[in-house]
């Protein structure tokens, strides 16, 4: 089983091939948001070393938002495409899940992506990867969703925190943006993930997209749509 991952959903571009849950290529890049120009000659770079054809592929796990509105639109359009020419099924895997599953194993913890949605708000959920975590919702197994995603004032979200009484784990690229208010509020245990776990990647996208391939949660390509949470800016300007 051969997925590929794709991650553009904000200044991370990265794809990844995975191989029944090993990780066999990975290219990241956290630069220049240039993903129209990258994201493809990144995949053909990794499928020439491992050489791999494309037919081998299985699926395409594309991270299907939220987050930047041009990023996802293009991370879709490259699955798109791919999935239209190879006749492959599409994964689509909700961001901030795999942005979470990039701290896989942390127990009772609460994991908790926080993305920078501008305009003070950020794209945020809360998972878990214990039984012990309490209510929650399965996402696949092994990995619980507590809070789903959702856009909105991050003070709000640390209310909601306080209240779970457990200790939290942030990353994201709104930990810098948001670094003291989280200190001042937060009346729980907290913690940050380690730069290198705390941004985007494809590898994880490509693992979590075949958990959920093997559930049967997949997507024909012509159908696949990113998932925004909220309008557009061009949109607001527009309706007001």
């Amino acid at each position: 089983m051969t997925i590929v991952g794709i991650e553009s959903s904000a200044l991370v571009a990265s794809v990844a091939i995975i191989d029944e849950e090993r990780l066999i290529a990975e290219y990241t890049v956290n630069n220049q948001k240039t993903h129209s120009q990258t994201l493809l000659p990144m995949l053909d770079e990794i499928m020439k070393a491992l050489g791999l054809a494309p037919d081998s592929i299985d699926a395409i796990a594309v991270s299907r938002g939220p987050g930047s509105f041009t990023g996802l639109r293009i991370g879709a359009a490259t699955a798109k495409g791919l999935g239209l020419a190879l006749d492959k099924p599409i994964v689509e895997v909700p961001t901030l899940a795999a942005l979470a599953w990039n701290l896989f194993g942390t127990g009772d913890s609460l994991v908790c992506p926080i993305m920078d949605a501008r305009r003070a708000e950020v794209y945020s959920g809360v998972y878990c990867f214990d039984d012990n975590c309490g209510e929650g919702d399965g996402q696949t197994a092994g990995f619980r969703t507590i809070i789903g995603e959702q856009a909105g004032p991050l003070a709000g979200l640390i209310d909601e925190l306080n209240k779970l009484g457990r200790k939290v784990i942030f990353l994201g690229d709104a930990v810098p943006v948001y670094r003291e208010l989280i200190a001042g509020n937060m009346k729980v245990p907290y913690s940050f993930a380690p730069e290198h776990l705390s941004r985007q990647r494809a590898g994880s996208v490509a693992v979590l997209g075949l958990k959920l391939f093997r559930e049967g949660r997949v997507t024909a390509a012509r159908d696949h749509v990113p998932v925004y949470l909220r309008v557009s800016q061009a949109e607001r300007e527009r309706n007001a």
